[in-house]
């Protein structure tokens, strides 16, 4: 069974729907480790009623980004990570962090990639007004919100929408992809072939 470790540093919804889906035995995988930047974070408590290890390191902490990372790594090591979740992390990993585990850091993204990257892309597309906007999972390059796309799913943006009402939509998605996607790594269903994944039966 794949090893996998949820980074998070924030209220923890889509955490706490990877691990719903563990516990329903949906999703095959051991849910190792969160790994939290933010001791205000409410998915801390989440994790812990979930019954899942966490390791709370901030950046603070250290004298240098690198060595924040090797703290990372070094716990990721000492669970036998396969799979990185990226759910809400705000901060963006180096590149030698990427290139430690290239193909194995996943992270989602409330936008259908490449539009409206970064922290606000809900609201963004909202203000846009755009009538089309989504959620994206892929893999982790070393540019933000950038990687090959696993999947995308589109959410309608109607004349009713709110952005709260827009951002519930949004959420809802996610916790559905997620999951879902996470299965095809484990599952052994994903390739990276240049810029794109090959779904593998």
């Amino acid at each position: 069974m794949k090893n996998i470790a949820v980074f998070a540093s924030g209220k923890g919804s889509n955490f706490e729907a990877i691990a719903k889906t563990v516990k329903s035995g949906m999703l095959k995988v051991n849910l190792a480790l969160l790994v939290c930047d933010n001791q205000q974070a409410a998915v801390l408590g989440k994790a812990r009623k979930a019954g899942v290890p966490v390791a709370l390191i901030k950046r603070q902490d250290f004298a240098s980004k690198a060595d924040f990372e090797k703290a990372i790594i070094s716990r990721l090591k000492e669970n036998a990570i396969d799979l990185i979740v990226l759910a809400g992390y705000m901060r963006m990993l180096s590149a030698p962090f990427v290139h430690e585990f290239r193909g194995r850091v996943i992270n989602i993204h409330p936008s259908l990639l490449p539009a409206f990257k970064g922290e606000s892309g809900i609201k963004d597309a909202f203000d846009y007004g755009v009538k089309v906007t989504g959620v994206t999972v892929h893999f982790v390059d070393e540019e933000m919100d950038h990687g090959p796309v696993i999947l995308q799913r589109e959410v309608a943006i109607t004349g009713k929408d709110t952005l709260d009402t827009l951002e519930a939509k949004i959420h809802k998605i996610e916790h559905r992809i997620y999951p879902e996607a996470i299965k095809l790594f484990v599952q052994g269903k994903l390739k990276i072939k240049g810029r794109k994944v090959i779904r593998l039966r």
